[in-house]
């Protein structure tokens, strides 16, 4: 035997522990040869996933739990299934409407209602006809239970030869990366194996039952003794219902007094927003629209150059002539107030949580909260804290558009690489000459990408503002979701669109403009 085999033998017996020979001499054969190799373990063939479980082979364990527990729903629905208790019940309830009918009948020839009664007896035969095709339906479903018994025994023999040849190969790759030193385990786990068996005790019967008995509610309440009650779902669950109300009534207790005891702080926010959007206002609406088209269409030109121009002046003139400018710049004021306060306070969140991981680890879950939760839900507590209207829907849009900013802020932030500002800090730099003229320019392409994001996410938010009386074209997309007015409601989303790209364009073409010149 060469050193290297010993130094093998020695590792996998440290790795093994129990049944070293057997396993190193698999793994040689394995190891040995290119494709598949046929080796056969018998004792994860027995137990498997136990087996899985105890070894530490969990990608071997959950796949074949799930796919043993396949196979014995198989099995049970061919062995206890009930496979035609469905369509026996639908028969009976068609026979008793039948015999109901045919009582009718009866009475009715009785006292001389001879067209009635034809009409009722014709029923009748439908009825039975209706009945004799579920009876067929049950007696078709309750002769296929063999088929499904073998089909499940035979899967079940299949995943148990499926286990034996592919255990050892699993294990040779948990042996590959612990022998690199990655935390993998060693030997057999008894705690392990005990998880895995109580994985198996609570997965499989709720399942077996849910999926092979007729009544599976009933069932459980009969095997419990009624302890869970009539039904087991979780709809019905004991006190789920009740404890549901009695949080709902708490939320509700909380949201008014929350509203009662900083009532003045919500509506000063309010009052802040107002006047911004106000002042907005007076700037795009009440100024002529072709003075105000002019100065955008020049600052397009100054900042992003002649092709963002052309295509900005395009954009303001199909505002204009379809008689949508008065609602697109209050619109352009909502997303514009939006994004403002968006880049306004994300930014500089995105350069705190870029430096300090800890700040990070702490902000991520609410920037998941803020990004996962539905559009809809933030309109609840909106609505509850400052009313309805535009100033709600901006603070609504707050809170949907500002994760990408404060996302991409820190990422730009972290990328920034370690040696360029060590060498800048060797230099003499001071952390404000670091942050502005070192970290913040390396960062910008990851920040303009989140205010693009931010932007788009604002827009986004128009439609549904108008919910809590923002208006704008989110108003008018409204009103044709409404009606269903196609024409209408395509002409809006357009108008929408074409806001969004000019801001958008606008803000990347001068990013690219100065950058190109830098």
């Amino acid at each position: 035997m060469t050193e290297e085999a010993a130094d093998d033998g020695r590792s996998i017996q440290a790795f093994a522990v129990e049944r070293a020979g057997y396993y190193e001499a698999e793994f040689a054969r394995i190891e040995g040869r290119t494709g598949f190799v046929v080796s056969w373990n018998g004792a994860a063939a027995a137990f498997g996933p136990v087996w899985g479980a105890a070894r530490g082979a969990w990608g071997f364990f959950w796949a074949f739990l799930v796919l043993e527990l396949f196979a014995l729903v198989q099995v049970g629905r061919g062995l206890w299934g009930e496979l035609g208790a469905g369509e026996m019940e639908r028969y009976e309830r068609i026979r008793e409407n039948v015999e109901r009918r045919e009582a009718r009948v009866a009475e009715l020839r009785a006292v001389g209602e001879t067209a009635e009664a034809d009409a009722s007896q014709r029923i009748a035969e439908n009825l039975r006809a209706a009945a004799e095709t579920a009876l067929e339906a049950a007696n078709a479903a309750e002769a296929a239970a063999l088929p499904i018994l073998i089909f499940g025994l035979a899967l079940l023999a299949a995943v148990k030869v499926a286990e034996g040849l592919w255990a050892n190969h699993a294990y040779e790759a948990q042996y590959l990366r612990w022998r690199s030193g990655r935390p993998e385990q060693a030997g057999i786990s008894r705690r392990g194996a005990a998880f895995g068996l109580a994985g198996l005790a609570a997965i499989w019967p709720l399942t077996l039952v849910r999926f092979t008995v007729a009544d599976p509610d009933a069932f459980v309440a009969r095997l419990t003794g009624g302890v869970l009650g009539d039904r087991w779902s979780i709809e019905e669950f004991p006190a789920g219902r009740e404890s549901f109300a009695i949080l709902a009534r708490r939320g509700d207790a909380g949201f008014d007094w929350l509203a009662e005891r900083f009532g003045g702080a919500f509506d000063g926010i309010t009052r802040a927003i107002k006047w911004v959007l106000d002042g907005l206002e007076v700037l795009l609406i009440q100024t002529p629209w072709p003075v105000v088209m002019f100065i955008i269409v020049v600052t397009a030109y100054r900042l992003a150059g002649p092709r963002v121009a052309i295509f900005t002046a395009a954009a303001l003139a199909y505002l204009a002539f379809m008689g949508l400018w008065e609602l697109s710049m209050i619109t352009v004021a909502l997303i514009g107030a939006g994004a403002f306060l968006c880049v306004l306070i994300g930014i500089p969140l995105g350069i705190w949580f870029g430096k300090s991981r800890r700040a990070y680890a702490f902000a991520e879950p609410v920037l998941d909260f803020m990004q996962t939760m539905p559009a809809f839900v933030y309109l609840i507590p909106i609505i509850a804290f400052f009313g309805t209207g535009k100033p709600p829907g901006v603070l609504a849009t707050l809170i949907f558009a500002m994760p990408p900013v404060i996302r991409l802020t820190a990422l730009g932030m972290r990328g920034v690489p370690e040696t360029t500002k060590e060498a800048a800090v060797a230099f003499g730099c001071s952390k404000r000459q670091l942050l502005f003229n070192v970290e913040l320019p390396l960062a910008l392409p990851s920040i303009m990408t989140g205010i693009n994001q931010t932007i788009l996410m604002a827009l986004s938010m128009v439609v549904i503002a108008s919910l809590i009386g923002a208006e704008g074209l989110g108003a008018l997309i409204l009103e044709s979701l409404q009606y269903a007015a196609k024409g209408q409601g395509l002409l809006g989303g357009l108008a929408i669109l074409f806001c969004a790209m000019v801001i958008d364009r606008i803000a990347q073409g001068a990013y690219r403009r100065r950058s190109g010149g830098a």
